[in-house]
């Protein structure tokens, strides 16, 4: 048994490790990997897995979650610098995204006849991911929310979200069957990734919405979701906060778990129509190629759309493409998570809805975690 528990905590490490996700998002500070269960090698059931949630890493104080490679273009970006890497007319749009549930949607098309028009690539770490954005080399992306916001600010104006590719990954899992809603966490202890991160962000929010006040519920952080579904795995008693897919790979290794609550839905009884949405991964394009390419953008998100519909119509295919891609390492685990990991293709006035709620609630508790300020009515392609 004991040995069982140590393979289990080591291939936790290693999912950490690979996780370092992205998620669902280097939350103030694209430049630091992002914190993962958008990311994992996940024990046997995610072991390679990189999917990060792509949005939970600590903001770096005094950095404005600056990017690598992205912290000198706040003081102004020339159009050689706007341009550098710009491809030839004919050459095939350049598509970066992180090994997560923010590249699920994108698989049928990577698969389809249409792929030929692309070159992808997918990377683990959102800093890459960030520099090659800024330096010119990729024209889309499929960031964490919270870094579109920060590389609209770094690069004066530079980019435009194009459309939102997943909704929260992020879960609470007890064996307490009477965990029903977030009030319900009154005087209890749930464990989390770090203080200042996106997972943190959102729970605070939904605990001051639900009428309780921060003292009522006991946060217990640590440094990564590794180390978060350790707890689960060695105790039956616990109630903890994890991203996907994380989420189900602890719930594999142990069965007294159940998802108590989905904070995408939590999330959404709180904005009573107000259209914000608990937002993971968005598509951004380089308004120096969205000038001149328009046409093809706009060609893009029709294939996107109907890519992530595949995803969802087709489970099977979309974890055999998963594992193929070396986000999930097994089929059947890759196949459990994707409905839990909210693929979507959110455009237009819905998606800046969607995005600028969400992007306030972050601003509204630490602004660096957005890059010190809201994007214009600008970022927002339509």
């Amino acid at each position: 048994m004991k040995h069982i528990k140590r393979r289990f905590l080591s291939f936790l490490a290693a999912a950490a490790a690979a996780a370092s996700l992205a998620a669902c998002s280097a939350a103030g500070n694209p430049s630091a990997p992002a914190e993962t269960a958008s990311e994992p090698s996940a024990p046997s059931a995610e072991a390679s897995e990189s999917i990060h949630p792509e949005n939970t890493s600590k903001p770096e104080a005094g950095n404005s979650s600056a990017p690598a490679g992205a912290a000198d273009n706040s003081a102004g970006q020339t159009d050689t610098d706007r341009n550098a890497g710009t491809p030839s007319p004919n050459a095939p749009i350049r598509v970066g995204s992180l090994k997560g549930p923010t590249s699920m949607g994108l698989l049928a098309l990577m698969d389809s006849d249409d792929a030929g028009k692309y070159e992808f690539h997918m990377v683990t770490a959102a800093d890459e991911l960030a520099a090659s954005v800024v330096s010119g080399k990729t024209d889309i992306a499929l960031v964490p929310a919270n870094m579109a916001s920060v590389l609209y600010n770094r690069t004066n104006g530079g980019v435009s979200v194009i459309d939102i590719n997943t909704l929260g990954v992020l879960y609470v899992l007890s064996a307490d069957a009477s965990i029903q809603s977030v009030a319900d966490l009154k005087g209890k202890t749930v464990y989390l990734t770090g203080k200042g991160t996106t997972p943190d962000y959102v729970a605070r929010y939904l605990i001051k919405g639900s009428g309780l006040d921060e003292e009522d519920v006991t946060l217990e952080y640590k440094s990564e979701a590794a180390e978060v579904a350790a707890v689960l795995a060695g105790r039956d008693d616990a109630t903890a906060l994890l991203p996907q897919p994380f989420a189900t790979v602890a719930m594999a290794q142990n069965p007294s778990y159940r998802i108590a609550l989905d904070l995408t839905k939590e999330w959404d009884l709180l904005q009573e129509g107000k259209g914000s949405r608990l937002v993971t991964g968005v598509t951004i394009v380089r308004n120096a190629f969205l000038e001149e390419h328009e046409e093809d953008i706009r060609a893009f998100l029709s294939e996107h759309q109907a890519s992530a519909e595949a995803a969802a119509r087709f489970p099977e295919e979309t974890a055999e493409r998963i594992v193929r891609a070396g986000i999930i390492e097994k089929a059947p685990v890759a196949e459990k998570a994707l409905p839990y990991c909210s693929v979507t293709c959110i455009v237009g006035r819905e998606m800046k809805d969607a995005l600028s709620g969400y992007l306030s609630v972050l601003f509204g508790q630490d602004p660096q975690s957005v890059g010190g300020a809201l994007p214009g009515d600008d970022f927002y392609f339509e």
